[in-house]
């Protein structure tokens, strides 16, 4: 995440989306979450939200364009305001718009994205003095995904998204982004996902990955687990997949529970070409691997 700060009373935070690489589902748990191994990778598509600490102890949240997403307690935003306050016992309010560029609902953690900025931007305006490792240990109470955006922008992630083992892989590659607009349920896709299959395997590592060509050749020996369950009800998830490769793509897959599709560049793809764009109502962006190294400056 990236700062600048306005004032004591205001201040700005770019947040990223992120892709998962590769993507394993391992386990159930007992606690109804599902056991992951997963390569996460934060890429250059961010959401804007400026935040201004007002009177009283209320959450406004304002759209800076339409967007169908909820502004009620149910928004992750808000859920993360009230956890904070609760925590903290915080006796002020916060205004917030919101400039939503990465796609909602659509596996590139945009709206965990949001929290983790959400409660950053609690500890400037309100003087909480949390470390990272605070802020991520807090955030797992908004949702699983939320505690990578406190690390440095690429992590293996286990457990049901709580441990975090950052990373240094090559980041000298391209993204293309491919968003139907198609609504699909995190909670669902997992529901549906037949485990049995993934059982047997090892867990799956990247160790030993130097080289960029090195890195993206190993990345092809995995995928991602929860691309079985809409491949088959979804066959345009799956022609999206095969375009890209057709394009060029070293790698295509699925992030997260979808339904974007990214395809991996070793350089730039000609995206000027007018045949490059699959059919069909897409939100495409082109992106590349960042660190978030440098947080709280922009």
């Amino acid at each position: 995440m990236f700062v600048k700060q306005i004032s004591k009373k205001q201040l700005i935070v770019g947040t990223p989306a992120k892709v998962n690489l590769f993507l394993e589902v391992l386990r159930r748990r007992e606690d109804g979450y599902h056991d992951i191994n997963s390569l996460f990778q934060a890429v250059s598509l961010f959401d804007r939200l400026e935040f201004r600490r007002e009177e009283g102890r209320s959450i406004r949240i304002e759209l800076k364009q339409p967007v169908d997403i909820p502004l009620d307690d149910s928004n992750l935003i808000s859920r993360a305001f009230h956890l904070m306050q609760k925590q903290y016992a915080i006796q002020y309010g916060l205004a917030v718009r919101l400039e939503k560029n990465i796609p909602v609902a659509a596996g590139l953690g945009g709206g965990s994205s949001d929290a983790a900025a959400t409660i950053l931007a609690c500890n400037i305006l309100f003087e909480l003095g949390l470390s990272h490792r605070e802020m991520a240990t807090l955030s797992l109470n908004v949702g699983s995904d939320v505690p990578f955006f406190f690390s440095n922008g690429q992590a293996i992630v286990t457990g049901r998204g709580e441990k975090i083992h950052e990373t240094e892989f090559p980041r000298d590659y391209w993204l293309i982004l491919i968003t139907p607009r198609l609504a699909i349920s995190t909670a669902d896709t997992y529901a549906r996902l037949n485990l049995g299959l993934t059982e047997s395997r090892g867990r799956f590592n990247l160790d030993g990955c130097q080289s960029v060509d090195e890195f993206i050749s190993t990345l092809r020996l995995r995928g991602n687990d929860l691309e079985r369950v809409h491949f088959s009800s979804l066959p345009e998830l799956a022609r999206t997949k095969q375009y890209l490769l057709e394009c060029g793509a070293l790698v295509a897959r699925m992030s997260g529970s979808g339904p974007t599709v990214f395809g991996v560049y070793r350089e730039a793809p000609d995206v000027e070409r007018s045949s490059f764009w699959p059919p069909g109502d897409w939100q495409v962006n082109i992106v590349r691997p960042i660190s978030l190294g440098s947080q709280y400056s922009m």
